[in-house]
């Protein structure tokens, strides 16, 4: 017959195994989380089979939350209602003709359901990229559309400009890369404050130059990437504030790459020149 000090022990000895075994599979889902992640932002910083635009940042933010962990209270939304009325369905043949006046100052305004973000837009090193944005722009081509991506680990970027806000709408053309020597870029890191377009480059097989189309990313805390992405502008100091407040609400997959938990509209988007 067992005596009551016997089970006392059998007791004890089993609780403490089930607390190691529950420790255990917390480090395999933690290896786990850290693997993909790790795995993720290689992709982009390699510039491996894919890129922002059709890659590690291709909108589809459901990949990696499978394996997170559902959290008890979810993080409010630090935005507001997104003013009324849907993004236009436009789609353009080709790379609208260069009108923009290169020796002068072009800023875009992004306003936003978090506020609004300014960005002063560099037409003389990025011609090209300024002036695609001061066309599709004047279409309305940004407005009403969602920014599908925010990333917090290793790369610190929000990214919009999909009308679709999948990671895989465009407006029908690319234009050139600009400004990859651009010495803001020394060290292959994108400083914070940097606006920048996203692309299809494979730095591996070295293909998919001149991609770019309407994604853009906006970087918030300096993020190492090769410079393979043209830098096109810097962002407003109250514009930082605005993504700082957007990170701050973390990103739905909860393993630092996914669709940010703030509602981040761009109810209207405005070039100017001066």
């Amino acid at each position: 017959m067992v005596s009551q000090e016997q089970r006392r022990k059998q007791l004890a000895r089993e609780k403490a195994l089930r607390q190691q075994q529950r420790r255990e599979a917390a480090r395999r889902r933690a290896r786990m989380r850290n693997a993909v992640l790790a795995g993720a932002l290689a992709v982009v910083v390699a510039g491996g089979a894919v890129s922002y635009a059709a890659g590690a940042f291709d909108g589809d933010d459901t990949k990696d939350g499978a394996n997170a962990e559902p959290s008890s209270t979810p993080p409010k939304d630090p935005c507001a209602k997104a003013a009324p009325g849907k993004v236009k369905p436009l789609s353009f043949k080709k790379e609208p003709a260069l009108t923009i006046d290169k020796s002068a100052d072009y800023a875009m305004d992004l306003k936003t359901t978090c506020g609004d973000i300014g960005l002063d837009l560099d037409a003389a090193k990025a011609p090209h990229t300024v002036n695609s944005f001061n066309f599709l722009v004047n279409k309305g081509y940004l407005d009403h559309t969602k920014c599908h991506r925010l990333t917090t680990g290793g790369i610190y970027v929000l990214q919009c400009g999909d009308p679709k806000g999948t990671g895989e709408g465009g407006p029908g053309y690319s234009i050139p890369d600009e400004n990859l020597k651009d010495k803001r870029l020394k060290g292959k890191v994108y400083p914070a404050g940097t606006v920048a377009m996203a692309n299809q480059y494979n730095a591996a097989k070295k293909t998919g130059r001149d991609t770019g189309g309407s994604q853009f990313f906006l970087v918030y805390q300096d993020s190492q990437l090769p410079p393979d992405y043209t830098p096109f502008g810097t962002i407003s100091e109250s514009g930082m504030k605005v993504l700082k407040k957007i990170a701050a609400a973390g990103e739905s997959s909860g393993q630092g790459d996914g669709a940010p938990n703030a509602t981040v509209v761009i109810d209207k988007a405005t070039v100017t020149k001066s």
